[in-house]
């Protein structure tokens, strides 16, 4: 099984004395999902900043083979540009074309390949800024692909979504996972967690890392702390709190 994700004693931060996460160890396989939970504010969307090679005053190891491609909410998406969903997947490939050139046809057929893999290719020329919040979270997942990264960061795909398109993204998701992809979700919903490969819980520093079977009672509490409430019947779940990032 081949590593394309490696982290060591992973230490990042906005200030020499202010860090973000700590203590981050894991290893991800090809075609592994890997959820990312923890509370607002607790290091989810730093941790992917480091594996981005994005976060200040960082210390320890990070390993990544092949490209990394982080995949935003869709609401965070701007919505007011008369884009289709084929410019926004093209997006993925403009690392590779000089800014003073055309996009090559190379390029455009992988943006049309990436959207035939989330099962859009026949909305290839619909405007991003109409298609439903499900519809918009694939196209997104396709701009990753079009970069051909084999490392994918997701910021809470299903969040905002209704059951019927959480669905189609989960289905995308483990047809990814098939092609041998490293698939990081960041996310609230522990059911969904459970479905994962690999779990990975922080709350500033890395609280456990293994198979879903870590997420005993102890390890949320230590995870979430106040966040975290028991239903009636002994179930447990998670207070969300919205926020802006």
């Amino acid at each position: 099984m081949t590593t394309l994700v490696t982290t060591s004693s992973l230490r990042g931060g906005y200030g020499p004395r202010s860090d973000a996460i700590s203590e981050i160890d894991l290893h991800v396989d090809a075609g592994q999902i890997v959820a990312v939970l923890g509370p607002n504010g607790g290091g989810k969307t730093s941790f992917f900043r480091a594996l981005l090679g994005e976060l200040p005053h960082w210390a320890g190891a990070v390993e990544i083979k092949g490209r990394v491609a982080y995949v935003p909410q869709t609401e965070r998406a701007r919505l007011d540009f008369p884009v289709s969903a084929l410019d926004v997947a093209a997006m993925g490939t403009y690392a590779d074309t000089p800014w003073y050139r055309r996009l090559p046809l190379a390029s455009r057929r992988r943006a049309h390949e990436a959207l035939e893999m989330v099962g859009l290719e026949a909305e290839a020329g619909s405007l991003f800024g109409e298609m439903s919040g499900g519809q918009r979270q694939r196209v997104l997942i396709a701009r990753a692909l079009a970069r051909e990264a084999r490392v994918l960061l997701l910021d809470e795909p299903l969040g905002g979504l209704d059951r019927a398109s959480a669905s189609r993204v989960g289905r995308v998701l483990a047809d990814l996972k098939e092609t041998g992809r490293a698939i990081l979700v960041a996310t609230h919903d522990i059911n969904d967690a459970h479905e994962a490969d690999r779990v990975l819980c922080i709350n500033r520093r890395q609280i456990a890392f293994g198979p879903p079977t870590v997420l005993d009672s102890e390890t949320l509490e230590r995870t979430y702390g106040g966040e975290l409430i028991t239903l009636p019947g002994g179930g447990q779940a998670v207070v969300v709190q919205h926020h802006h990032h």
